[in-house]
């Protein structure tokens, strides 16, 4: 499994940017390798490819003058969510957005959609859209914690 962090080459120079692509990359190369989802976190003895991963993500934040406990309020913050999203994506019952389309249907029929008028809302309203897919919801979040992490760096 890879992740990368470097683009083009040459080491993002800024910080919030860095912290984005990190983040995707980790999120891209889980979905790519679900089984290493849980093997990354359990081992006694990490490789050096998640050492690199988990000094990259620390080092975004202290790299932009964030303090060490700002920075583990970050690490822990990204890695929860990163982690957590793949997890979540991995034991979904569909992988492409066609997929998702033909399934949703099938999961409308699973439940009184009068008990659950916002479930079905989103399902028909969102998730049945032509282009939906799951994986992109990624960057929204991530986009929204990048800006929570940088707006609490001027508070703390």
């Amino acid at each position: 499994m890879r992740i990368d962090f470097k683009r083009g080459g040459r080491l993002l120079k800024q910080s919030a940017n860095r912290r984005r692509f990190v983040a995707m990359s980790a999120r891209e190369a889980l979905a790519r390798h679900p089984w290493a989802i849980g093997l990354m976190e359990s081992r006694i003895r990490p490789g050096p490819a998640t050492l690199r991963h988990h000094d990259a993500v620390i080092g975004c934040p202290r790299e932009a003058g964030f303090s060490v406990a700002m920075a583990a309020h970050a690490y822990a913050l990204l890695d929860s969510y990163v982690y957590g999203f793949a997890l979540q994506q991995a034991h979904l019952p569909f992988r492409t957005p066609e997929e998702a389309a033909a399934m949703a249907p099938v999961l409308l029929q699973q439940f009184p959609v009068g008990e659950y008028p916002h479930l079905a809302e989103f399902t028909v309203r969102h998730v049945l859209q032509p282009g939906y897919d799951f994986g992109e919801e990624f960057a929204f979040g991530l986009d929204l914690i990048l800006d929570g992490i940088e707006r609490a760096r001027c508070f703390v």
